[in-house]
């Protein structure tokens, strides 16, 4: 294996790691309600992005992995790799979750992970999957104009990281506002929900992010400022 390439997926395993700790555990704690739920989400990524963004790129979510796949900004080997990192963060984080906080602020036993689900989930699934499929394809989008166009510059990340808590502040109390298989894939697979949503919900997110990719590539790509000036600077 590449030794860059390992490095590259440590780092996105420890930031979905991160970012699931945090999330699903204010989740399952209620931190500050829906609120506080949801910037609990996007602060922690832009904390993530600033950190690891310069090596590995930050996307702890396969969902934005694929979109750059689909886009032709990543290799079909970088992406494997990056997937099997974010979902192993993922486990470790909702493990963790459930074995050390086991109460919850009021004393009450915590049942559950602060899986990604809401009032839609049950009944309305087609539903929710839809609201999930287009709120990750606006997620990806944002990722690719903002972090890989180079859009906004250092403030890519604050962008990013507000935009998750956005989605999470409409999408919260009917789909749990997850935009990250990752993040659904963990507490699923750990509090019992994998087969009756989780799978779903994955699909439905990942296709969000395929079509963000190949869209904003196909049809609204534009220089990096940085790429074209490193260019500029190789031809004088």
């Amino acid at each position: 294996m590449n030794k860059n390439l390992g490095r590259d997926a440590t780092a996105e395993a420890i930031g979905t790691f991160m970012l699931v700790l945090v999330g699903a555990g204010a989740g399952a704690l209620n931190v500050g309600g829906l609120v506080g739920v949801a910037l609990a989400h996007g602060l922690i990524l832009v904390g993530i992005i600033y950190t690891y963004g310069h090596i590995s790129g930050a996307h702890v979510n396969p969902a934005v992995t694929l979109g750059l796949l689909t886009g032709g900004h990543i290799s079909v080997t970088r992406a494997v790799y990056y997937w099997v990192a974010q979902l192993i963060g993922a486990v470790i984080a909702a493990g963790f979750i459930k074995l050390m906080i086991p109460v919850d602020a009021a004393g009450a036993v915590l049942t559950g992970l602060g899986e990604t689900k809401g009032s839609l989930t049950g009944s309305y699934l087609i539903n929710a999957l839809a609201i999930e499929f287009v709120l990750t394809f606006l997620l990806v989008s944002v990722v690719t104009q903002a972090a890989v166009f180079g859009k906004v510059g250092v403030v890519a990340g604050l962008a990013i990281g507000l935009l998750l808590a956005a989605c999470i502040l409409f999408a919260g109390p009917i789909t749990g506002g997850s935009l990250n298989p990752a993040r659904t894939f963990g507490p699923a697979l750990l509090n019992g929900g994998l087969f009756t949503y989780g799978i779903q919900y994955m699909i439905a997110i990942l296709l969000g992010g395929a079509a963000a990719g190949y869209i904003q590539n196909a049809f609204f790509k534009t220089a990096n400022p940085a790429e074209e000036a490193a260019k500029a600077k190789t031809r004088r």
